[in-house]
């Protein structure tokens, strides 16, 4: 039997390392390949099919070829108790597919073919399962992407004033241009909706309904940084609008909310989903500040170890017979030591621990920040929201690994098979020396910032601080009763319930609209005017027909007599 796993796997790997290897060359030489082919010419507007190669471009690509390589092998292990993997298999397949036509485009058509397949085929991954929690997720997770697919299709209206949908063309209008500033509003919302920011931030959380290699690739590395990805592409046109500044301020608030919310979540892969949400805040708020080159960094570089995070929960998950709630795991790093020394690296890695991956990006976006005219208040929050990353993931080591035992004693805890440790080895290197390799790849100028010492050392202070609080939240959290703590957790672990302000507040108040022109125009005037009255006058001149057709030898005789009694008149006078 041919294992289809392997293959596609294999050849997405390969394709990595070539699209690796062929970014490195374009840095290189300093090149852009810059491929457009020509459909047809509609009102004077040329339809086109555009691929931009460049290094950035390449270089995502590989990174995203590469993680759906892993997942897919990871996924022949995980998934073989599963009747329909081999239809799991050909939707990861087209949602990469989707996702890499997004990447290599220019051109805000091809954009959205590959936007429109990453929201239709997320949607069909997140409903694999099929429940009730599993459908629930899936609608809310399309409906809030729909959001950004309406500004995007908007945007191509209002391009189409210029003649074309290559926006890098018309960078030349941008400044002080209204028309490209409502583009450039709408391309921010349409980022800000696929990337789960602040008010769009109730899908990711319940998107954790999917598999998790579904989530390990698509609300890690893929989906979600599609959105920061279209806004560091837009950049330099989106720089010239007032609107770009308050990127800064959107990320800094979803880095709190979603930091906040992780401290007190005991769902396991929600908690992973919340330091997503964070480490896409971190992006949105240096890229608001300017820095899209440290944005791109980060986005690289939080792939590799978010993704090996997400493996790893996989399998804690699959041996504790698909138990979510980290109060249950504990001591598992005596039955479970590779996969819990890969979940600790990854940890580390998303805390920013010196010399790891994850520390050569936050280190010099923190420092940039500190170059940016940020107000105190938001100072203050984007290093807060960094120590509670810390925080979180210590709470996390100690639930999952240290803390005893809660669930059965009957269970036979051990490391899964050789397919899933190898394909999690790869991204574990990767976790590790990731980051210096892509600092001289991306960066091969050494970037130093100078700062005073309080100010250089304050990364290492807020992570120090970070540990502590970890260490100390479980113990605190202790002392709080019981109704207090279902208080603070369905506030704090409900995104400060901004599912009901913004989706289903909405939602209601749509409905309400509709049921309100339900019965005021469908059922009241439109039907009174149109269908009652035009019925009953029907009715009223069909009936007065039926009457002639049945009583016709009554209304012959009728006429008949009418008819002499005329005649007779006439002879008489």
């Amino acid at each position: 039997m041919i294992n289809l796993f392997f293959i596609y796997s294999f050849s997405l790997i390969s394709v990595a390392l070539m699209s690796l290897i062929f970014g490195g060359w374009l840095i290189f030489y300093n090149l852009t390949i810059f491929l457009e082919y020509k459909f047809f010419c509609f009102n004077s507007a040329d339809l086109v099919m555009v691929m931009l190669l460049d290094w950035k471009s390449l270089i995502f690509v590989s990174t995203v070829l590469l993680i759906s390589g892993m997942v897919i092998y990871y996924s022949e292990s995980y998934m073989r108790a599963d009747l329909n993997k081999v239809r799991f298999l050909y939707l990861v397949i087209l949602f990469v597919f989707s996702m890499v036509l997004m990447i290599i485009s220019p051109n805000l058509i091809s954009i959205l073919l590959g936007w429109d397949g990453l929201g239709l085929i997320s949607y069909c991954l997140v409903i694999y399962y099929q429940n009730t929690k599993s459908y629930n997720a899936g609608m809310l997770t399309i409906l809030s992407n729909r959001v950004g697919d309406v500004a995007i299709l908007l945007s191509i209206a209002w391009m189409l004033n210029y003649g074309g949908w290559n926006f890098y063309l018309y960078l030349n209008y941008a400044e002080k241009s209204l028309l490209m500033e409502m583009i450039g509003g709408l391309v921010i919302l349409a980022g800000l909706t696929k990337s789960a920011q602040i008010p769009f931030c109730a899908w990711l959380p319940a998107a954790m309904a999917a598999p998790t290699p579904v989530s390990a690739l698509v609300h890690s590395s893929t989906l979600v940084t599609a959105g920061v990805y279209l806004l560091i592409r837009f950049s330099p046109l989106l720089t010239e609008t007032y609107l770009f500044s308050g990127l800064m301020i959107v990320g800094i608030l979803t880095m709190f909310i979603s930091g906040l919310g992780a401290n007190f979540e005991y769902d396991l892969k929600k908690i992973i989903a919340l330091s997503t949400l964070s480490q896409l805040g971190l992006m949105m708020c240096i890229l608001g500040a300017g820095f899209d080159d440290l944005a791109f960094f980060h986005l690289l570089i939080h792939a590799f170890f978010k993704s090996m995070l997400f493996l790893c929960a996989g399998i804690l998950i699959h041996s504790f017979g698909d138990m979510q709630d980290i109060r249950f795991m504990g001591n598992v790093v005596k039955f479970m030591p590779l996969t819990c020394g890969f979940f600790n690296i990854s940890n580390m890695a998303l805390c920013g621990l010196p010399f790891m991956a994850g520390f050569y990006s936050k280190d010099l976006i923190l420092e940039a920040n500190l170059l940016t005219n940020l107000n105190l208040m938001s100072f203050f929050l984007c290093y807060f929201s960094t120590g509670l990353t810390v925080c979180y993931s210590v709470r996390l080591f100690y639930w999952s690994f240290f803390s005893n035992m809660n669930f059965l004693s009957l269970l036979n805890l051990h490391d899964e098979d050789w397919r899933m440790i190898m394909s999690m080895v790869v991204l574990f290197f990767l976790s590790i020396v990731g980051g210096a390799s892509l600092a001289w790849l991306v960066m091969p100028v050494l970037v130093v910032i100078y700062l005073p010492f309080y100010l250089k050392f304050l990364v290492v202070y807020v992570i120090i601080g970070g540990f502590i609080m970890g260490g100390l939240v479980n113990y605190i959290y202790l002392l709080v009763n019981f109704r207090s703590q279902l208080k603070i957790l369905s506030f704090v672990g409900g995104i400060w319930f901004m599912p009901f302000l913004v989706t289903y507040g909405i939602n209601w108040g749509v409905l309400g609209l509709g049921l309100s022109f339900k019965k005021t125009l469908d059922l009241g005037w439109s039907e009174n005017l149109l269908a009652v009255n035009i019925g009953s006058n029907l009715k009223t001149l069909m009936g007065g027909f039926h009457s002639m057709h049945v009583n016709n030898l009554k209304i012959y005789l009728l006429i008949f007599v009418s008819w002499i009694f005329l005649v007779w008149l006439m002879i008489v006078n």
